[in-house]
């Protein structure tokens, strides 16, 4: 525990000289998955032409100028039709369930773990479209943030209009047909992991507040939208089974409650959540050596432990906003966050063996848990990243989000 909490004043004295060098001018963004201190810091330090930071910038420049490309992205886009009839509803298919090779027609559907079906990715199903309207107004935003282009908040804008708020596009606000399974169900609790991006988008609509295109209707849409989608996420039965998930489908559930809470203002929605999930989470999900049962007793156990840590990380990151520490709480046995973290930081070393089988073993997945990890615990995190790619940890988003 000295360690964690030397690591935490750390970070702490890191936030107030940042706020300090950025000036009493800049108004920090309302972020809640990000660090507005982080992201103060590197605007500064961008408009200083901060050589360390040009990889970082000059590829969010170039991912900018792709997504400015982008949609824009409906539902109602969408050929087949939803079970209710209403093409705003929206629709997607399980991505590991496979036509029966055996019957005819392929159904029922039978289950593949970790193999993703090409059809569950198209022939009807709005996924690909959510994660790329995404993807496109999270890149715009930060890029208009850090760079000042108005032209990426106008299309950014002109991108959450679409999806959330025009009458004759927008998507309702819930998922009762999320990852349906063609001969069994029309839709599952395990679809609600399909809006894991939107803990982006509410960090993307802080990031626009200052742009001349973002409106004043365009923010209350927006709030409107999300509380009407956290209703659902609390109240539906698709919701209260996702939220009783074990694995990182219960963590993410967590972490998009508690981020739209905190968007529309129900700070102490968050505030419970959170709270809860240090034992609900934390001492379930993480064993006193790090290790994650739920996720290495996947297909991918990599890439699991690393998307259930991610989501961990999102709910402390989150916890500062409303003071719950999830950063330095540990049980009595050693369970914690940064054990988590210093279990799967090992295998940043090229020369060590993942000793799980693993259908896609992606040790990049560390860049950015590890650039968080150094920001908020300290340096020791710098020699796992030392470990991996060069370019891709200059060029990640972690060197602007997360501070140094």
């Amino acid at each position: 525990m000295t360690q964690s909490i030397a690591g935490w004043t750390a970070w702490t004295l890191l936030i107030a000289a940042t706020t300090a060098a950025v000036g009493a001018d800049t108004t920090l963004p309302r972020v809640f998955c990000l660090s507005p201190q982080a992201l103060a810091q590197a605007k500064a330090r961008a408009a200083a032409k901060d050589e360390a930071l040009t990889p970082a910038l000059e590829k969010r420049r170039k991912e900018a100028k792709s997504a400015m490309k982008a949609g824009p992205f409906s539902v109602v886009d969408n050929d087949l039709v939803p079970p209710s009839g209403d093409k705003h509803d929206y629709i997607s298919f399980g991505p590991y369930w496979w036509p029966d090779p055996a019957k005819k027609d392929g159904l029922p559907y039978i289950r593949r773990d970790g193999e993703v079906y090409p059809g569950s990715q198209s022939g009807g199903s709005d996924s690909p479209a959510l994660g790329k309207m995404t993807s496109a107004v999270y890149t715009l935003s930060l890029a208009y943030y850090l760079l000042g282009d108005e032209a990426y908040a106008k299309h950014a804008t002109e991108l959450l209009r679409a999806w959330f708020l025009d009458p004759a596009t927008k998507m309702n606000p819930h998922l009762e047909y999320g990852q349906g399974i063609p001969g069994r169900v029309e839709g599952r609790a395990t679809g609600i992991i399909d809006t894991v991006g939107l803990t982006h988008v509410v960090d993307a609509v802080g990031l626009l507040r200052g742009s001349r295109n973002w409106q004043d209707q365009d923010q209350a849409g927006m709030v409107a939208w999300f509380t009407a989608y956290l209703e659902w996420l609390r109240t539906s039965k698709h919701g209260r089974e996702e939220s009783a998930a074990k694995n990182n489908h219960g963590t993410w559930y967590d972490a998009q409650v508690a981020a739209f809470a905190l968007f529309t203002g129900q700070d102490q929605v968050a505030r419970e959540v959170i709270e809860v999930s240090q034992k609900k989470r934390i001492t379930r999900h993480v064993e006193p050596d790090g290790r994650q049962p739920a996720e290495l007793a996947r297909t991918k156990p990599f890439g699991y432990s690393t998307f259930n840590l991610q989501a961990l990380f999102t709910l402390a990151t989150l916890g500062q906003t409303v003071n719950v520490d999830l950063w330095r709480y540990e049980t009595e046995d050693g369970r914690s966050l940064r054990k988590a973290l210093d279990f799967l930081a090992d295998y940043a070393d090229p020369e060590k063996a993942w000793p799980y089988r693993d259908l896609k073993f992606d040790r990049t997945l560390l860049i950015p848990l590890l650039q968080q990890g150094a920001a908020v615990y300290g340096t020791a995190y710098q020699q796992a990243l030392a470990r991996l790619p060069a370019k891709q940890v200059a060029e990640s988003r972690g060197q602007l989000t997360y501070g140094r």
